[in-house]
């Protein structure tokens, strides 16, 4: 009976071992495969504006009456127009703005009531949980300028300025690892740490975590410069 327990001992230690290594595991693959959608989700984002946003403004014929380009300009959406296509839809430019993806809207919504945002085109959905999405506008000064004409990040009375664009996209994971804690970017403008926040490469905010401490949700910044070759 002595041995017997002595082996059942032995044999619950051994199993409990092997289960912890392989929850282990099996959570490290979870995540891995969670932090590549969410990889995929940000490039794919930046991927559809980086194409459209440089050819904004576009207008090969050159006819008078239209003048494609910048509509909104503003810190979280942006809308723009250009002549790339005609009314039969064969991709050939008829000197207006109002046939299929020529008008061209960027912003995040909800788009299938789960409570999360998702990046849109034109109210499509194009990418899930996108936490943020950030604009900066720079003028064709030599160094760029910033364009903000109400302090908020908005351009409108010199929105015929600009000629590039800054974009910053926030994605995160579909689930939350309970062994994480996202404390936002790892250093702010003032080398603080830990402060909860997500800023762009300015020092505005984008994505605050404070109320809450952070969440267990781990994140992906992608940032880049578009010049729009014809504005």
């Amino acid at each position: 009976m002595l041995e017997l327990l002595i082996a059942m001992a032995i044999t619950g230690i051994v199993m409990a071992a092997v289960y912890s290594a392989s929850k282990t595991q099996q959570d490290s693959y979870i995540a891995q495969e969670e932090v590549a959608t969410m990889q995929q989700n940000v490039r794919s984002a930046m991927y559809y504006m980086e194409r459209e946003i440089r050819m904004a403004g576009c207008h090969p014929t050159q006819k008078k009456g239209i003048s494609p380009g910048f509509v909104t300009a503003g810190p979280n959406t942006i809308n723009f127009t250009l002549d790339i296509n005609n009314d039969s839809d064969t991709g050939n430019p008829d000197g207006d703005v109002g046939d299929a993806n020529e008008n061209i809207i960027y912003a995040l919504a909800d788009n299938d009531g789960d409570g999360d945002l998702d990046f849109e085109r034109n109210s499509n959905l194009i990418a899930e949980n996108i936490d943020a999405l950030d604009f900066v506008y720079y003028d064709n000064a030599n160094p760029p300028a910033i364009l903000d004409d109400d302090g908020a990040g908005n351009v409108a009375a010199n929105i015929n300025r600009i000629k590039s664009v800054e974009v910053t996209i926030i994605a995160r994971v579909g689930r939350g690892d309970r062994e994480y804690r996202d404390r936002g970017n790892r250093k702010d403008i003032n080398n603080n740490v830990n402060d909860f926040k997500y800023r762009n490469r300015h020092g505005r905010v984008i994505l605050d975590l404070s109320p809450t401490n952070g969440d267990n949700f781990r994140r992906r910044v992608l940032t880049t410069v578009i010049n729009c070759r014809n504005l």
